[in-house]
């Protein structure tokens, strides 16, 4: 399957947007319309998805019953912007994620913080209440760990092109450990734990941990039950808070809710944000263990606490997805096997490449960022939305809807697969001449 690229991009965007602007240099089409998991350019070419808004789209482009419910809503002249004012529609979500999310799984105890709109913002305001509680300034974040583009959630990020566009110097108050996996053989638990007991270490008592399950960013690196577990536990003994960032690997993209069910712990933070509204509408929380909610009213704020449109559509998403918890869970799990088979099969052509991530959030180690970005051009060429992540970029990531039928699913392996033998090809020809 290949397609012809004749899309003009309007020059508007070189004229007047930012520089900063990164993922529409990748994917050279002006899209029009999206459905699904297929997104269609003005060239009249549908690309199949396997990007979902990095992990915002869990369930596709415009679910057809949160767009007539979100439709419903505005043509009724529902509440558009409430500040964080009582809503009918924040009622709604909040019994919905109560009976759906939170009781099935335990976990009553936890409230529910509406913070600004982004991921980022979780994770401010969870750093920030960690220090309000336990006095302390220091948090301890993991190499290859991403958590944020703003200054505080920015000192908690390991990658040095990210953290370089803060112009440099130290952003503060932050102790960056191994992550498992990330010295090799070495057991980065046992190193952490000897450090953090060693009084002449030079780290000074954490008000937190935080790390995510799976790095998505960082090139999907999956931390085991024991290293979670062991984190836990380090994070009790030392008296500091224990934070779950969720944003990319939670809301069922690594085959449950939250990214960590089938560990043994009891975060006093999760963050949460990406498909949390289920549509792509900004929306994020941050869930806190009842005794931990500490805060004065109004000591957090901001004008976009809450999306009310987002509301109606998170809302109808767990209904219809989550409610049915077991059944959801069980189709997730039929496409992660769909999906390792086709990445193997990836894999087995590249030399030393191997798979990396857990559920339905994988992706293959391809060994140079060169390739991984070179596979996904080419992929894109032929009608495929992929990305690269890790620190050089060497890792092609599979990020497709939890709810991309099979054979979709299927026909965009393919893709990548000719895209893989494309570029081993033409780089094999290069290295002859």
């Amino acid at each position: 399957m290949t397609t012809e690229h004749t899309s003009a991009i309007n020059p508007i965007f070189a004229r007047r947007e930012s520089e900063a602007r990164s993922y529409c240099r990748g994917f050279p089409t002006t899209f029009t319309k999206a459905q699904g998991s297929i997104m269609t350019g003005d060239n009249g070419v549908d690309y199949i998805d396997f990007l979902a808004g990095c992990s915002s789209l869990n369930y596709g482009h415009n679910d057809p019953d949160m767009k007539e419910a979100l439709v419903e809503h505005i043509t009724a002249d529902g509440i558009a912007h409430g500040l964080d004012m009582y809503t009918d529609e924040k009622a709604r979500f909040l019994e919905a994620f109560e009976k759906i999310v939170l009781k099935p799984r335990g976990m009553e105890n936890y409230k529910v913080m509406m913070t600004g709109p982004t991921g980022t913002n979780a994770v401010e305001a969870a750093m920030k209440l960690a220090r309000k509680i336990t006095g302390r300034r220091n948090i301890i974040s993991f190499t290859n760990g991403f958590h944020g583009m703003t200054m505080g959630s920015l000192s908690l990020t390991g990658n040095a092109g990210k953290r370089g566009g803060a112009g440099g110097g130290n952003l503060g108050d932050v102790t960056h450990l191994p992550y498992e996996g990330s010295l090799g053989d070495v057991d980065t638990l046992a190193l952490i734990e000897a450090m953090l007991n060693n009084s002449s270490s030079g780290i000074d008592a954490p008000a937190a941990f935080i790390f995510e399950p799976v790095q998505g960013e960082g090139g999907l690196n999956a931390a085991s039950k024991e290293w979670v577990e062991g984190i836990a536990r380090l994070a009790k003994e030392h008296g500091a808070m224990l934070i779950v960032d969720d944003i990319q690997a939670g809301i069922g993209r690594t085959g449950t809710y939250f990214s960590t069910e089938a560990m043994d712990i009891e975060p006093d933070m999760i963050t949460q944000a990406k498909s949390l509204s289920g549509f792509g509408l900004p929306f994020a929380a941050l869930l806190i263990k009842q005794e931990h909610d500490v805060w004065k009213p109004a000591e957090h704020n901001g004008t976009f606490r809450g999306n009310t449109h987002a509301f109606v559509t998170a809302r109808v998403a767990l209904d219809k997805f989550w409610a049915d918890n077991a059944a959801f869970e069980k189709a997730i799990a039929e496409k992660a096997d769909i999906l390792e088979a086709g990445l193997t099969k990836i894999a087995d052509l590249v030399d030393g490449a191997y798979l990396k991530g857990r559920g339905f959030m994988r992706g293959v180690n391809v060994g140079t960022g060169d390739l991984a970005e070179d596979i996904c051009a080419r992929a894109f060429e032929k009608g495929l939305i992929i990305e690269t992540s890790g620190a050089d970029d060497e890792v092609v990531k599979v990020l497709a809807a939890l709810t991309i039928p099979n054979e979709v699913l299927e026909r965009g392996l393919d893709i990548l697969l000719d895209a893989t033998r494309d570029a081993l090809a033409d780089n094999q020809t290069l290295a002859a001449e």
